[in-house]
């Protein structure tokens, strides 16, 4: 038993999808948090069209709990990875001849997808589950104006619900671990954009066909009650859960944007 485990413990892809997929995640999260949140806090005059929210924001209240809850979340899913290995291991992600370039283009398509279909369930049953919202969810709520920081400010059992839906696409077709860092880069991307509290129309985000950027989830955060998916708001639209007055909220931005 203890030879076993050394042997998976120590083979190359224990350090390249369990090790490396960890380290890309927190790394990357905070490459794009913390410039975010710097640029919030100096809340400069010619960003004031694009900030989504009037709120005021105490730094002191959301910066530093913000950073714990990364340090504790990070903490709890590099040891729930340790421990899960002798399963993960057992999925086809790999790391063999990196496939063609499109083949990664679509595979990471698919993913954006299907993370935002269970996200959306996820978090729309974290709400309408009582004892799940006050256990668990209602730490995340307590921001009411997001800054990018608190992209991470979550119950662990929240993250961990979170982190298992983005490898769902990832194990699911068996992927590179080259893809899999691409995808855990964008999905971060997303979590820091999505609260960093502007929506800049030049945001790599917009790229995304039919995405309301950062607008989405950050009216989420001021109504708390519907818009529970993460990157489009399809499944919103398509199951009635779309925040009361999200549609005049968004139409209201793009006439001013056109206007200015």
């Amino acid at each position: 038993m203890l030879e076993w485990l050394h042997e998976i413990y120590t083979e190359p892809l224990f350090w390249q999808f369990a090790v490396g997929g960890t380290v890309v995640s927190m790394v990357s999260f905070l490459l794009f948090a913390v410039p975010f949140t710097t640029f919030a806090s100096k809340q400069p005059a010619w960003a004031e069209p694009y900030r989504i929210q009037a709120r005021a924001v105490n730094r002191r209240a959301i910066v530093k709990p913000a950073f714990g809850r990364f340090a504790l979340n990070s903490s709890v899913m590099a040891l729930v990875t340790l421990v899960s290995w002798p399963l993960l291991r057992l999925s086809n992600v790999h790391a063999g001849p990196l496939p063609a370039w499109w083949v990664i283009v679509l595979q990471v398509g698919f993913f954006i997808l299907l993370d935002d279909f269970l996200f959306y369930w996820l978090h729309r049953g974290l709400h309408e589950s009582r004892w799940l919202y006050k256990k668990v969810h209602s730490v995340h709520h307590r921001i009411t104006t997001p800054w990018a920081i608190t992209g991470h400010y979550v119950h662990p059992v929240e993250y961990i619900l979170t982190g298992m839906v983005m490898l769902a696409g990832p194990i699911l077709l068996g992927s590179h671990v080259i893809t899999l860092y691409i995808w855990i880069v964008l999905r971060q991307w997303e979590a820091a954009e999505g609260h960093a509290g502007y929506d800049f129309p030049w945001s790599p985000t917009r790229l995304i066909p039919f995405s309301d950027g950062a607008t989405h989830h950050d009216f989420h955060h001021a109504k708390v009650i519907g818009n529970y998916a993460g990157f489009f708001p399809w499944w919103d639209t398509a199951f009635g859960t779309l925040s009361k007055g999200y549609a005049e909220h968004l139409s209201a931005r793009r006439h001013a944007r056109s206007a200015a």
